[in-house]
């Protein structure tokens, strides 16, 4: 088996754009079955069709996939998005959604250090969420760790609920105040995803970029 810190080098050495990665923390629990999780796979389509269009945000942007049900999953770990090949999902289950957020500051924890070790710089990273339920119990201590990385600006976090998702329960978990999908419009939220990670990848400073609405695929 090859030696990950020599994959790393090599990966980093070929390739020494910013980086701007973005964890989808997807909720695959069996209420998320049919049509909703079909509609799911769709729009993980849509998003690695439109990044790999724009030639720096398909060698800049970084995307990982964690799914929670009644365990945590890592489906995919951060490869940038010419590499990227969206899975299909399926779902069952329960909703481990405390799990599924310290699974995702986790992975985007150790990934800064990798950056820093090989000098690529990188913009705040992003998770985007998305959920249809509410948490198992114990999901405080998840919500504590991610208002203070928030705040410290170390990520910017995204909820997304699906219909029947408890958006009450939601704004007491994030800092943003979360969307709700409208109907299963999973094809349109993903093409305002990739625009936004494009135009952050883009950017010189991110603080600047201004996103587009998300009007067209979710309300408050």
């Amino acid at each position: 088996m090859a030696n990950p810190s020599l994959l790393e080098d090599v990966e980093f050495a070929e390739n020494p754009e910013p980086r701007c990665a973005c964890v989808l923390l997807l909720d695959t629990s069996g209420s998320m079955s049919g049509a909703p999780i079909d509609a799911l796979n769709k729009g993980l389509q849509t998003f690695q069709e439109r990044l790999i269009k724009d030639k720096l945000a398909s060698r800049r942007v970084e995307v990982a996939i964690v799914t929670f049900d009644s365990a945590v999953h890592i489906i995919q770990e951060f490869v940038t998005a010419d590499h990227f090949q969206p899975p299909t999902l399926t779902a069952q289950g329960g909703t481990d959604m405390a799990g599924g957020i310290q699974q995702a500051l986790d992975m985007i924890q150790a990934r800064k250090v990798q950056y820093r070790t090989h000098g690529v710089t990188y913009y705040r990273p992003w998770v985007f969420m998305i959920t249809d339920g509410e948490p198992n119990a114990g999901y405080e201590q998840a919500a504590q760790r991610l208002k203070e990385e928030e705040n410290q600006k170390r990520v910017a976090f995204f909820a997304v609920g699906v219909e029947g998702a408890n958006m009450t329960r939601l704004q007491e978990i994030v800092v943003r105040t979360p969307l709700k999908l409208i109907g299963l419009n999973f094809q349109e939220m993903f093409v305002w995803l990739s625009a936004s990670m494009q135009k952050i990848s883009n950017s010189k400073d991110e603080n600047q970029v201004a996103m587009d609405s998300p009007a067209g695929w979710g309300k408050l």
